[in-house]
C-alpha cells in the first residue's frame, strides 16, 4: 500500500528506517520546510511537497503518516480524513479532548481507519508485563507510579519548539498513560494535580506550559496511579519512563514504557516480602518498527476493516491530560466527562494459559509464529493397535522450566526460596515428583499470596519407582500435598519398578536415612530390590489416572527409544511429554527427532551439570560472542531444538539467568559448533 508522510522532521526520519522490508510503499512527503521534505523524499524516491492541500489533490494514496508537529497533529488529521484518507499519527491525537473525539467520530462516520501512536502496548515488554499482570501473582493492583521525564529538550533536540508549546504531558506522559489505559481501562478522576514553573536561567528558551506536572489519577478499575511528567527532570535521569505497580501480593517495575524492544532486566517483580528479581522476556530480542502502527493499520484496511480502537484510546489520553491541566490550575478533584470513556477497553485480561487443552485434543505449536491450534486424537487408534502413532500436535510449554529437585552435588538441599525467586521471576513450568518430598512445601508456597493463578501454571508430578503398582495412591498423595485437583503431566519417573515400601509423603521432614531407606530399596547384595511389573502394565495403571481426571496428560522419563517405542504401541493415552537427561555431550537426538514427528514434546533434566561441559572452550567461546554466560548458551542449545530444559538453582542470578536463556538465538555456525561436543561414550 502506497503513503505518504506529513512532517519530515527526525520522528520522520525513524519511521522512513523501516521501508527496507515494509509492505507500505512511500510515494509522497509533505512539510512545510521545502528543504526537508525534498531531502526525505528523494532518499526514497518519494515526490516531495511543501503544501498538504497540493498532496492530496495529485496524490491518490489511501494512508497518511501524520508526523507533524505536536500542535499541528489534529489539523492534519482533520484535512486528510475529510479527504477520504486513512490516518495514523503521531502522539497525541490532539490538544484538546473535544476535538480529539471529534476526528475519531470523523472516521467513524466516514468508514475510514484511524490510528495513533504510541504502539508500546504492543511492544514484547509491555506485552510480557501485562503478562505478568494478569496472571495473579500479584493480586489485584491497587497503586502505581509513573514517570515521564522528557528532559531538557533545548539539549538534545534539533527543533525543540514543538516540545516547549505542548509541555511534558502531551509528548512524554502519553506513553505511560497509553500503556496504563490500556491495561485498566479508563480514568475516572484526576484526584489532585500540581504543576511547576521550574526551568534553568541560562535557558533561552522557555516552556510555553508548565515544564514539570504531577497528578494522582484514579482508574475506573481500581488503581490509583501517581505521575510524574517534566521536561525539567533529565531524560538520563534514574526514573526516565518508568512504571512501578503495587499489588496486594507483590510488585512489578517496567523501566520503560515506551521501549520498542525488551532487554533482559526491562522487567522485574517482587514477591511480598521479596526484593525484586528480573523477569526476562522469554524470547529473543525483537524491536518494533516506528513503521509497525502504519503497517498495522494499512493490515485493516486490506481487510476490509477501518478500525479506530486505538484513537479513541489516544482521546481519552488526550482528556486525561486536559483533566490533569484543569486540576493542576484550578487545585480540585476532577471527573473526566462521560463521553471521553466511551468505547475505551482495556485489552484481554490475562495471557493464554500454557496448561494443555481438554482432554480429547491436543494443541499445534508453531516455533516460528508462537501460534497454537487444536487437533483431536485418532478415535479409531485403540489400545494394542500396531498403525503408527502420528500426532501432529504437542502441548504448549513454555521454553524453561524450573526443576524442583532438591539433590545437588551429592547432597540434599532446600529449594523453596529459589522456586519462590523463579515464581518472581516468570517461571511457569515446574518439575516436580514425590520423590524429591518437597511437594508440600511447594503447595504452601502455590496457596500463599503472590501465587499465580492456576491455570498460568504447568506443574508435573512423577511416580517413583517403588510404586508402580501404587500410583493411584502416590498420585493421590502428591496432589494432596501440592494442593491442587490434577496435574498437568504425571509422569514414570524410571522404566524400572522397585520394591513398595509404603506412602512416600513428606519426605524432606525425614532424617536423610530414612528417605534413603524407603526410596532406595535395596536386596542381601545391596543391589536396587526390583519386581516383576512391566513397563506395559504400569502405563496402563497412568492411563487409568488420565480417565479418572487426576492429570491432564501423561508422561515418562528417562526411557531408552526401544522402550518408548514399547509404551507408545500399547498406549491407548499416548505420552505428551518426555523427559531424559540431556546437553551438548548427549543430546539424545535421534529420541528427539522420534518424539517431535509424533507430537511429544521432549524436556531435558540435568541440562547444565554435566561434569565438565561449562568449561568447554567452544561453549565458553560462542557464549562470549552472545555476551552470556556458558550456562546460558547450553540452555539456549535445548530451546533452539524446541526442547525444555529444566535447570535448577539456589543462586537468584542464576535462576533470572536460567531463563534469559530463551533470548538467546543461535547462528548456523553456534550449532555446528555445538555439535561437535556429543560423546557417544559420556557416562556420569
Amino acid at each position: 500500500m502506497k503513503c505518504a508522510f506529513v512532517g519530515a522532521g527526525a520522528v520522520a526520519g525513524k519511521y522512513a528506517s523501516g521501508f527496507g522490508d515494509s509492505p507500505l510503499e512511500l510515494a509522497a512527503v509533505c512539510d512545510l520546510d521545502a528543504d526537508r521534505a525534498e531531502r526525505l523524499a528523494a532518499a526514497h524516491g518519494a515526490t516531495p511537497y511543501a503544501d498538504l492541500d497540493d498532496l492530496l489533490a495529485a496524490e491518490s494514496v489511501p494512508l497518511i503518516v501524520n508526523l507533524a508537529s505536536h500542535a499541528a497533529h489534529a489539523d492534519v488529521t482533520r484535512t486528510c480524513l475529510e479527504a477520504d484518507r486513512h490516518v495514523f499519527g503521531e502522539k497525541p491525537l490532539a490538544l484538546d479532548a473535544d476535538r480529539a473525539l471529534g476526528l475519531v467520530e470523523t472516521a467513524d462516520r466516514r468508514g475510514l481507519a484511524l490510528g495513533c501512536a504510541p504502539i508500546n502496548h504492543r511492544c514484547d515488554a509491555q506485552r510480557h508485563a501485562r503478562s505478568l499482570l494478569g496472571d495473579g501473582r500479584l493480586g489485584p493492583i491497587r497503586l502505581g507510579y509513573a514517570h515521564a521525564h522528557v528532559g531538557r529538550v533545548t539539549e538534545w533536540h534539533d527543533r525543540p519548539d514543538s516540545f516547549l508549546d505542548v509541555g511534558p504531558l502531551y509528548d512524554g506522559a502519553v506513553y505511560p498513560l497509553s500503556l496504563l489505559v490500556s491495561w485498566f481501562g479508563p480514568a475516572e478522576a484526576i484526584r489532585s494535580a500540581d504543576a511547576l514553573d521550574v526551568w534553568p536561567d541560562r535557558e533561552a528558551q522557555t516552556p510555553e506550559r508548565p515544564p514539570h506536572v504531577e497528578a494522582t489519577i484514579q482508574f475506573a478499575s481500581g488503581p490509583v496511579v501517581r505521575l510524574t511528567a517534566s521536561l525539567y527532570a533529565p531524560h538520563r535521569s534514574r526514573e526516565f519512563n518508568s512504571l512501578e505497580l503495587h499489588g496486594d501480593d507483590g510488585s512489578l517495575y517496567l523501566a520503560d514504557s515506551g521501549a520498542l524492544a525488551a532487554e533482559r532486566d526491562a522487567v522485574s517483580v517482587g514477591g511480598a516480602g521479596r526484593p525484586y528479581v528480573s523477569a526476562p522476556h522469554p524470547q529473543p530480542r525483537r524491536e518494533r518498527r516506528y513503521l509497525g502502527g502504519p503497517e498495522r493499520l494499512a493490515d485493516a484496511v486490506r481487510d476490509g476493516r477501518a478500525p479506530t480502537r486505538g484513537a479513541r484510546r489516544a482521546a481519552h489520553v488526550v482528556a486525561v491530560c486536559n483533566a490533569i491541566e484543569r486540576a493542576a490550575s484550578e487545585g480540585s478533584r476532577v471527573r473526566l466527562p462521560e463521553a471521553a470513556s466511551e468505547g475505551v477497553d482495556p485489552d484481554a485480561p490475562r495471557p493464554p494459559p500454557i496448561r494443555p487443552p481438554p482432554r480429547g485434543a491436543t494443541t499445534r505449536h508453531d516455533p516460528e509464529t508462537d501460534a497454537d491450534s487444536t487437533a483431536r486424537r485418532d478415535p479409531d487408534r485403540g489400545a494394542g493397535s500396531t498403525a503408527p502413532l502420528v500426532r501432529d500436535a504437542a502441548i504448549r510449554l513454555p521454553p524453561v522450566g524450573f526443576g524442583c529437585s532438591r539433590y545437588r552435588d551429592g547432597e540434599y538441599v532446600d529449594r523453596i526460596d529459589a522456586i519462590a525467586t523463579a515464581l518472581d521471576a516468570g517461571y511457569r513450568l515446574f518439575d516436580s515428583a514425590e520423590l524429591y518430598g518437597n511437594e508440600t512445601r511447594i503447595g504452601e508456597l502455590l496457596d500463599s499470596p503472590g501465587s499465580p493463578d492456576r491455570e498460568g501454571l504447568f506443574l508435573v508430578g512423577k511416580v517413583w519407582n517403588t510404586n508402580h503398582e501404587h500410583v493411584a495412591e502416590a498420585c493421590r498423595g502428591s496432589l494432596a500435598e501440592l494442593g491442587i485437583d490434577a496435574f498437568d503431566s504425571y509422569l514414570l519417573h524410571w522404566p524400572e519398578a522397585w520394591a513398595y515400601q509404603g506412602p512416600l509423603s513428606d519426605l524432606a521432614s525425614k532424617p536423610v536415612a530414612e528417605q534413603e531407606a524407603l526410596t532406595f530399596p535395596t536386596d542381601s547384595e545391596g543391589d536396587p530390590e526390583t519386581v516383576d511389573v512391566s513397563l506395559e502394565a504400569t502405563w496402563r495403571r497412568l492411563e487409568r489416572l488420565h480417565d479418572r481426571g487426576f492429570t491432564r496428560t501423561l508422561g515418562v522419563c528417562n526411557v531408552s527409544l526401544p522402550q518408548l517405542e514399547r509404551i507408545v504401541e500399547v498406549a491407548r493415552v499416548p505420552p505428551a511429554i518426555v523427559q531424559v537427561e540431556s546437553h551438548p555431550y548427549r543430546p539424545r537426538s535421534e529420541l528427539v527427532e522420534w518424539c517431535h514427528a509424533r507430537g511429544i514434546r521432549v524436556v531435558a533434566h540435568s541440562p547444565l551439570s554435566a561434569p565438565g561441559l561449562l568449561d568447554e572452550p567452544v561453549l565458553r567461546d560462542v557464549a562470549e560472542e552472545h555476551g552470556v554466560a556458558p550456562a546460558t548458551v547450553a540452555l539456549a542449545f535445548h530451546v533452539d531444538r524446541g526442547v525444555v530444559p529444566i535447570p535448577a538453582s539456589n543462586d537468584s542470578d542464576h535462576v533470572v539467568a536460567n531463563l534469559a536463556a530463551a533470548r538467546v538465538r543461535l547462528t548456523d555456525d553456534d550449532r555446528e559448533r555445538l555439535a561437535t561436543l556429543e560423546d557417544a561414550e559420556f557416562e556420569r
